[in-house]
Order: structure tokens, then C-alpha cells, then sequence
């Protein structure tokens, strides 16, 4: 189990509420706080009920990152490139490794309210081009430990079936008013940062629901206590030692892999034209 041993307690090094755009709320992207949080690129929180004929995300591209939702409300019909389609249900994970490029989209399940959050993973020279894989989690697919699901890395016995590209964790917790938690990160995981979905916490300083904070780089624990029932999502990691090289949906280590990334994006959209699966 994961239980502080240290005296001082991780402080806050910083705090957002990100920019909200109707049913997103972007709380981190490559261009600001993703070259804090390295590998940790980009997150939004999502509360999204398809109506006025939105139906939810369409086919969009990716290249050299990773992909993850985690869903807390409402179930997605899902289909991207490498060839799986079907339903996500709340509690579930959707792993994207995009790699040297893939298209995807998503949708509720007739007009219900989806609420989650989608992270962007940077991923290292030896995957950021590779062929791209999905893989779709169940909740009983996602372990859990006490008040916690482990959706990369490991917590205390339970271990993510998604095979991180670098050394992190990213984990979501529930917690009951009154309820204390604390997490010393592994070894070497000096990035660390949390984000309230629901709810308000203390950790060194209050957190409200809709809050991102950025914990000071170090290996110190993070102490939780829920001044009322609460859920949030933290991740911590080794930094990310390269650049965020970006396009309109990649993020690379340089611009060669950039390109490579986007040519093979344009392939597969060509076709997916060609099928008439895009307007």
C-alpha cells in the first residue's frame, strides 16, 4: 500500500481552472501546461449530452501520443482505424496509442449524458511512430484497490492491464466525506498533479471540483482529505525528457517524426474519404 512516511507533506505549485467550451473543459494542453507535466500533455474534463444534432466527436486524427478516457457517467459507442467498434460503458477505459497515426470517434449512447476526462500521454522516440493499437477496458477490467482504480502504472497490488509507454501512474479515486488518503509516488516521479471531477478536497490546500493543481516537483507524498464526498483523478510520472514537437492533433519528440506522423494521417483520411466515412 501507498502510505506517507513523510513529515512534509507536497505543496501546491500551481492551480487552474482551465477554459470551458461547452461541454469541455480543457484543463492542460501541449502548448501551456503539458511542458510542466510531461508525459502528461493534455486533459480535458468532459460533460457532454448529445442534443440541438450534436452527436458527439467525430473522426478525428492523431499521431505520436496516447489517448485515454476514462468514463464516470454514460456509455460511448465507439469506432476507430485499427478496426474495433462497439460500446464503452461508464467505468470503462479507452487506450489509444495512435503512434504513427490513427483516426477515431465517439459518441453517447442514445442522447445520454457522458461525463469523463481524456488525457494525452506523450510517447517516446520508440513508439511515436509505431502502428497504432486500442485497446477497450470493461470496468471489472479496470483493477481496483480500496477507493482506487489504477488506470496506468500500478497502486499498491493492483496492476493497469494498458502497457504504459514510460514509467507513470494515473489513477482515479473516490473518496466519503471525512475520508483520508495518501500517495507516495514511485521512485523518480517527480511530476505530479490532481484534478476534481466532483466534490471538494484538501490536499495541503483546498481543491473544488473543476480544479487542476500542479504538485512542486519532488518525491514527496500527497496527503488527501475529502471535506465532502469527492472523486478526482492524479497521475505522477517520470519526466518526459524530450521536446513537444506539435501539429493540430500530434505530439512528437522532433519534426521529422511530426511529418511522418501527419503523411500517414492524410493516408488513412484519403481513404476514409474514399469510403465516404468522412464529409
Amino acid at each position: 500500500m501507498n502510505t506517507s512516511t513523510n513529515s512534509e507533506q507536497r505543496t501546491i505549485a500551481f492551480r487552474t481552472r482551465g477554459t470551458t467550451h461547452g461541454p469541455i473543459t480543457r484543463l492542460m494542453s501541449p502548448g501551456d501546461l503539458g511542458n510542466l507535466l510531461k508525459p502528461f500533455v493534455f486533459l480535458d474534463l468532459v460533460d457532454f449530452k448529445s442534443q440541438g444534432g450534436q452527436k458527439g466527436f467525430g473522426m478525428h486524427p492523431h499521431s505520436g501520443l496516447a489517448t485515454l478516457t476514462f468514463l464516470l457517467e454514460g456509455d460511448v459507442v465507439y469506432e476507430d482505424t485499427t478496426g474495433k467498434s462497439g460500446v464503452l460503458p461508464a467505468g470503462g477505459v479507452e487506450w489509444m496509442r495512435a503512434g504513427n497515426g490513427v483516426w477515431h470517434k465517439g459518441g453517447p449512447v442514445s442522447g445520454s449524458r457522458i461525463q469523463g476526462f481524456q488525457l494525452w500521454v506523450a510517447l517516446p522516440p520508440n513508439e511515436e511512430n509505431a502502428p497504432a493499437q486500442s485497446l477497450y477496458l470493461s470496468p471489472s477490467e479496470v483493477p481496483q484497490e480500496g477507493q482506487v482504480r489504477v488506470m496506468l502504472g500500478r497502486y499498491g497490488a493492483a496492476q493497469s492491464l494498458i502497457p504504459a509507454p514510460s514509467d507513470m501512474t494515473y489513477l482515479a479515486v473516490r473518496l466519503k466525506s471525512g475520508e483520508r488518503w495518501s500517495y507516495t509516488p514511485p521512485a523518480g516521479h517527480t511530476v505530479a498533479w490532481l484534478a476534481v471531477n466532483a466534490g471538494q478536497i484538501n490536499a495541503f490546500e483546498p481543491i473544488s471540483a473543476g480544479e487542476l493543481v500542479i504538485f512542486k516537483e519532488s518525491g514527496q507524498s500527497i496527503d488527501v482529505i475529502a471535506n465532502e464526498e469527492s472523486s478526482f483523478v492524479l497521475g505522477s510520472a517520470v519526466k518526459h525528457p524530450y521536446e513537444l514537437v506539435t501539429g493540430s492533433y500530434s505530439v512528437h519528440t522532433n519534426k521529422s517524426a511530426l511529418e511522418q506522423g501527419e503523411a500517414e494521417i492524410r493516408r488513412i483520411g484519403a481513404v476514409l474519404r474514399s469510403q465516404g466515412r468522412l464529409s
